[in-house]
């Protein structure tokens, strides 16, 4: 739904397309980069869908604002797990790595600052994820995202 990049710190902004390293996305960076960034947190990604609901209980959270690089439509993102792997268009492959903790920096986007509405340990489900980059290419706004099977379970049953 959204692409988003800054040059350090939040809200990152929308942009229409992006190219896509190991790194992450060209033009996004990091102020702190002991605990954001590097080809294990190469993007994070957010549902459209938990901002709708963010917003609804009161808090000003909009697309870009807590830090994810793709605002995604559709794609159940508290159902991810370590491991998944997402196709976006026909090229580019990431995969799941782990779990966005919320810092001070989003605070302003949340009732009272309750940043641990997106906390993982809080609210399982409500986090964002971070992503590594497995093969890369142009990202850009509408393109399709989907998930693809476990990878264990894809090997299984191509008759290997």
């Amino acid at each position: 739904m959204q692409i988003n990049i800054s040059p350090g710190g939040v809200p990152k902004l929308p942009v229409p397309r992006a190219a896509l390293g190991p790194l992450g996305l060209d033009g996004d960076k990091h102020r702190d980069r002991r605990n954001h960034g590097g080809p294990t947190r190469a993007l994070c990604l957010y549902a459209i869908e938990q901002i709708r609901a963010l917003q609804a209980e009161g808090h000003t959270v909009v697309p870009g604002a807590i830090g994810e690089n793709l605002t995604t439509e559709g794609i159940d993102i508290g159902a991810l797990r370590p491991g998944d792997r997402l196709q976006i268009g026909d090229d580019i492959l990431i995969e799941v790595t782990g779990y966005a903790n919320p810092c001070q920096n989003i605070a302003p986007w949340f009732v009272d600052e309750r940043i641990a509405r997106v906390s993982v340990r809080v609210n399982p489900g409500w986090s964002r994820v971070y992503a590594s980059v497995l093969r890369g290419g142009e990202v850009y706004t509408g393109q399709p995202i989907r998930v693809l099977a476990p990878v264990s379970v894809a090997a299984a049953g191509d008759g290997a």
